[in-house]
């Protein structure tokens, strides 16, 4: 079986095709870069995302933030409607901490910005 993908790895945004036996990816060709070769044999057997979104402090003003690494392409409704439950307090400073373990995939949700 083949699969074609566009790479999301780098702005180069490459076509790839991706040969798959017993749901593992055999080959990939169209890749420019090893980026595109890992990218699409994650993509077929366990696909994952970084997420990005904004949380409300408790003034009702936004805060960006993102998960500090990936997680399960499946998990991320949960991930964003556990940070809809977040009220963060002022001040918070990036990098900082706005959710621990986000829907139980072992990865935080961090603040991308300092605001006061």
């Amino acid at each position: 079986m083949t699969r074609e993908l566009t790479c999301i790895g780098c702005p180069m945004g490459c076509e790839l095709t991706v040969e798959i036996e017993n749901g593992e990816a055999v080959s990939v060709t169209g890749n420019t870069c090893k980026i595109g070769e890992n990218y699409a044999k994650t993509e077929v057997s366990a696909p994952v995302r970084t997420v990005t979104t904004t949380a409300l402090t408790e003034e009702g003003k936004p805060v960006p933030v993102k998960t500090a690494g990936n997680i399960p392409k499946g998990k991320i409704f949960e991930v964003v409607d556990a940070v809809k439950g977040v009220k963060v307090k002022l001040p918070v400073k990036t990098g900082e901490v706005i959710l621990a373990d986000a829907a139980g995939t072992g990865v935080d949700v961090i603040a991308t910005k300092t605001v006061s």
